[in-house]
């Protein structure tokens, strides 16, 4: 028997995670592959999460704190805001799910860059909102064509900061021109998933100053420079009355005690944050001057990972470097039929994907 799905869960593209190392390896035969697609930390986790999750291994009988006191106390602490204008949640996409069935209805609208992550299509569309696509401009947010595009229906803007997948940033004059257009009762949602990495100080952070304006919605993630993407833990800063309104639907328990744990832990090491970064953006000088060696373009980063332009089919490429053990993302998907992206890796991850790439090229 076949059940009717709603029109918009019908219309959803499914989200494609970075292909499994272990899944890799049982269809191809093959040991020690290399897995550069998802941005992940090289360098793991901080030893004191390892520590603080072994301490809370003993109390998993119990449920975890509804509330995340001290994660959100330490959040509250480094922001210098107050614990009421945080929520944490199973990944900072969760918080994009509760922000979309929180603040749309039925054929309201949800403006995002195309291509940009899928994830903000997918959860519009769950909360009966509908997307609304701006291409990007050479690879930017197109700001310009954000304005034009607003209309009596858009309730939130998805804005990225570095961009995923191309790495590139926004300044905070380019953001300030921006908000000023943007009419006061819309939420402007800044995704900083990747803003540890950056470099430029040019570019716009929304926790310089937070909460200055009450429709932006902050969010992170500790999975990508913290090293902690199989807790699923991310936050958003937000003004309280949006916050408010999100605890209302957010699941009791939706980020679990060794998750919280973890946060924790990962935010009081300091030394350890700061050297993975550079440790990464080491990595991402390796990689392009390496590929500056066999003339491949890249796009300019300030994230963790890079674009490059393989000048042929990237699914061909894609599929090619699989054979050699080695994990990347085609961007066919997101229209860039010739690029791939990878992130940087340890050191001989890096040079075992250059090596594999020069064959495949």
């Amino acid at each position: 028997m076949k059940f009717k799905t709603s029109r918009q869960i019908n219309s959803i593209k499914a989200y494609e995670p970075g292909k499994p190392i272990k899944e890799l390896e049982r269809e191809l035969g093959i040991k020690n592959s290399v897995k550069l697609a998802s941005n992940e930390n090289p360098l793991g986790q901080s030893p004191l999460v390892m520590d603080a999750v072994k301490e809370n291994l003993y109390s998993m009988h119990r449920y975890p704190d509804s509330r995340g006191h001290d994660l959100v106390e330490a959040i509250s602490k480094k922001y210098k805001i107050k614990p009421e204008n945080i929520v944490i949640g199973n990944g900072s996409d969760e918080i994009i799910s509760l922000l979309a069935n929180a603040f749309l209805d039925s054929n309201e609208e949800a403006l995002m860059p195309f291509p940009s992550f899928l994830m903000y299509e997918i959860c519009v569309k769950i909360a009966k909102g509908t997307p609304v696509m701006v291409s990007l401009k050479d690879f930017q947010i197109d700001f310009d064509k954000m304005l034009e595009k607003i209309s009596k229906k858009t309730r939130m803007i998805f804005l990225t900061n570095p961009f995923n997948p191309t790495g590139g940033i926004f300044t905070k004059q380019n953001f300030l021109k921006f908000a000023k257009n943007v009419p006061k009762d819309i939420l402007i949602i800044v995704d900083e998933a990747y803003f540890e990495f950056v470099k430029d100080d040019t570019a716009f952070n929304s926790l310089e100053n937070p909460l200055k304006d009450k429709r932006v919605v902050t969010l992170r993630t500790f999975s990508k420079a913290y090293g902690l993407a199989g807790f699923r833990i991310g936050y958003g800063i937000m003004d309280k009355e949006i916050a408010k309104t999100i605890h209302k639907i957010r699941p009791p328990f939706n980020v679990n005690s060794l998750a919280q744990a973890a946060g924790l832990a990962a935010l009081s090491d300091v030394e350890f944050l700061d050297k993975s970064v550079e440790f990464i953006l080491k990595g991402i000088t390796f990689l392009k001057a390496e590929l500056d060696k066999i003339n491949l373009n890249y796009y300019p980063t300030h994230a963790n990972f890079l674009m490059v332009n393989v000048g042929k089919d990237s699914s061909e490429v894609f599929n090619d470097l699989l054979k050699f053990g080695v994990i990347v993302k085609s961007m066919k998907s997101y229209g860039f039929n010739d690029w791939i992206r990878v992130n940087a890796g340890t050191i001989n991850e890096n040079k075992i994907f250059i090596q594999a790439l020069k064959k495949v090229i």
